[in-house]
């Protein structure tokens, strides 16, 4: 169809990567090389397994999900992936006040920072906001999050939908604005409708998303990433790089 690379979930592989052997990495790596296609990103990453807690109040369980991160990161340096997105809405959920809540996760991701420089890997904060997620719910919040990190593995990706939703905006013009308020910043893209639909599939208008990342001179990644695949994967997938190839062509 023309598509560049390939985003990747980890829970669609296994319940836990960890549990992926050395041959099971060689052939995702390979599989992946042998149809031209880079893994531009790891994405959903503390899905599964279960109750996996990024600044929960309990010290064994936030421990846990460091560990976790970490045999991610190994995971993407063993298959070729430079980029990992931390969304996972419900696994970073406030469970006392916000200050401590903050202070919890940015202890946390200090403690991968190493391991993501080892193996060449960048974490980017993703914001999401009401009602999906109550933590990190806008691009402002996530910058300043990489801004008190302050490393180069811990870097911002921006959403269209979250976009839309911190704004208010299905149409793109307020995400639009907040791409050019923070994309200097910005390390990797996602692009869905406000509907979470693939690009052309609603209000969304893609050539303000466009055009405002040619205005912060972004020449990373933008992955296609809808939540709803009507009228079907393959149609979807046809029909919205053909959308969205017209609108970065302006």
């Amino acid at each position: 169809m023309g598509y560049q690379g390939i985003e990747l979930a980890p829970f669609t592989l296994a319940e836990d990567v960890r549990q992926c052997g050395a041959e099971a990495r060689r052939h995702i790596k390979n599989a992946a090389a042998d149809h031209g296609l880079p893994i531009t990103a790891l994405h959903w990453l503390l899905v599964s397994p279960l109750n996996l807690h990024i600044n929960a109040i309990d010290a064994a369980k936030r421990q846990e999900a460091v560990d976790f991160l970490r045999g991610l990161i190994d995971f993407a340096g063993e298959i070729g992936v430079t980029t990992m997105i931390f969304g996972s809405p419900k696994q970073r959920a406030i469970e006392d006040t916000l200050p401590e809540t903050w202070k919890r996760t940015l202890d946390s991701f200090s403690k991968v920072l190493l391991d993501l420089q080892q193996r060449g890997v960048t974490l980017c904060m993703e914001s999401l906001p009401q009602p999906e997620c109550d933590f990190v719910t806008t691009a402002a919040e996530a910058a300043q999050m990489v801004q008190e990190i302050n490393h180069p593995n811990f870097q911002l990706m921006l959403d269209t939908k979250s976009l839309c939703g911190e704004s208010g905006d299905s149409g793109g013009q307020a995400a639009a604005a907040l791409i050019r308020e923070w994309g200097k910043d910005l390390r990797y893209y996602h692009a869905n409708d406000a509907n979470r639909r693939a690009p052309g599939y609603g209000e969304t208008d893609f050539r303000l998303i466009a055009a405002a990342l040619r205005e912060v001179n972004y020449d990373g990644w933008v992955s296609l990433e809808p939540f709803d695949y009507a009228p079907d994967p393959a149609t979807l997938a046809r029909e919205s790089l053909q959308y969205m190839k017209e609108c970065f062509a302006e």
